[in-house]
């Protein structure tokens, strides 16, 4: 799943949130994707659950590893932010502006690492699911 519509904001954080809130709709909803296209065994014979977990895996992994870059690129700009304030502050330190707006990028920072933490979370869960209904349908192949 690809980041809806406009480019990446990373300056506002509740903007931040509300673009990984979308984009972990697939795993939001593993349980009932599962329930309703992998058969059971009553049901094998009408639906080819291999292709079906197939197509899921391939969907999981896309949006792990989308949201993954998105959240490392906001990292990556707002450390550079930092890094810049940083600088200007150690210019002129009795400039209360610039320490409230570092302070702020700060938090920002801390807040977006601590969603790679949801983001493994969530990752761990969405698999674990898969692999307990998907695991005698299909094999994924194995990466590095």
């Amino acid at each position: 799943m690809a980041a809806p519509g406009s480019a990446l904001n990373c300056e506002d954080f509740a903007e931040f949130q509300e673009l990984l809130r979308v984009m972990r709709t697939i795993d939001d909803r593993i349980v009932h994707e599962l329930n309703t296209t992998v058969p059971t065994a009553s049901f094998a014979g009408k639906v080819d659950a291999r292709q079906t977990c197939e197509e899921l895996h391939h969907s999981l992994t896309e949006a792990h590893e989308s949201r993954e870059r998105i959240i490392k690129s906001c990292i990556a700009q707002t450390s550079n932010v930092v890094k810049l304030l940083q600088e200007e502050r150690k210019k002129s330190l009795d400039d209360i502006t610039l320490l409230k707006q570092l302070r702020k990028e700060q938090t920002k920072l801390k807040l977006m690492q601590s969603e790679l933490n949801v983001e493994e979370v969530v990752n761990d869960r969405s698999w674990k699911i898969f692999n307990e209904r998907c695991r005698t349908h299909y094999k994924p192949p194995k990466t590095q």
